[in-house]
């Protein structure tokens, strides 16, 4: 009987877990199709400015603005974006894995700078050299709340103190699919454009000037679509992840209920043959 109690206590355990998978399940579903939403209508403009700053930087005669400016690499600075929260499958172990890799692979000193607490987590682990730390930033940021974490590489790249700044967020190809990427953020790489393209604008007051204004502006929406990426990433891996817990839990749960069903038959069956032993020792007494 003991074992029958045992086996229904567990039955009841796996139940109260497939409970709580299913609702984070359903939460995960009711934010990830904003987060998507949001995430992909962010590309078209990421796309566009790209080209304004191609043509910009096409007609300006005079010395390259800071960000665009290259120079010997001495130091490299990774702005790592993972998530808050675990429970999302492999998304923070394989972004946490290209970063580490990256790392170890440079000859020159690299700085962190961590948006997300698991990726946080991970360089404190392994005792990186974290320049600064940005979590809890929800999941619907607005642009405002980004700024930090641009201004703290803007300044850092325009004073000397790194010479190279990429980009590692997990980029949301489909609901099942998130693949981890690192881009070049600093200095900036204008895009080239195709003959077609390549029209002459006329530019207020002059293209220095409006190339001075809107590279900041670049590095602040780069870093923001890559937070947007990053969060619908984030809700689509968790809300597969979770789904295959319930699915998982609940095959638990019939599996754990043909065991009890069988010994709680075998139990049945032994009481019956002590019955029936009992009642013939009686009949020959």
């Amino acid at each position: 009987m003991a074992n029958i109690r045992l086996i229904r206590r567990r039955i009841r355990g796996v139940q109260s877990t497939a409970k709580i998978t299913r609702a984070m399940e359903m939460i995960a579903t009711s934010k990830m199709r904003r987060a998507q939403e949001a995430g992909i209508a962010g590309r078209p403009y990421d796309q566009k400015i790209r080209q304004v700053i191609a043509s910009l930087a096409a007609v300006s005669g005079e010395a390259p603005h800071p960000l665009l400016r290259r120079r010997p690499v001495n130091k490299i600075a990774i702005i790592h974006i993972t998530p808050d929260r675990g429970l999302c499958g492999g998304l923070n172990a394989n972004l946490n894995r290209k970063t580490g890799s990256f790392i170890l692979e440079q000859a020159k000193p690299v700085t962190v700078i961590g948006v997300g607490q698991k990726g946080i987590d991970f360089m404190r682990r392994y005792r990186r050299d974290i320049r600064a730390e940005f979590s809890h930033l929800h999941d619907r940021p607005a642009l405002y709340d980004i700024l930090p974490i641009a201004q703290v590489v803007i300044d850092d790249y325009t004073n000397g103190l790194v010479d190279m700044v990429y980009l590692v967020y997990a980029r949301f190809v489909s609901t099942m699919v998130q693949t981890p990427v690192m881009e070049q953020l600093l200095p900036v790489q204008p895009a080239q454009l195709p003959k077609l393209e390549n029209v002459e604008y006329i530019f207020e007051p002059n293209p220095q000037n409006v190339l001075g204004a809107l590279l900041p502006r670049f590095v602040e929406m780069e870093v923001y679509h890559a937070i947007l990426e990053s969060i619908a990433s984030e809700q689509s891996a968790r809300m597969v992840a979770m789904r295959n817990a319930t699915e998982n839990a609940q095959e638990l749960i019939q599996h754990l209920t043909l065991v009890y069903n069988k010994a709680r038959q075998e139990s049945i069956t032994t009481e019956l043959l002590d019955i029936s032993g009992g009642a013939a020792a009686l009949e020959k007494a």
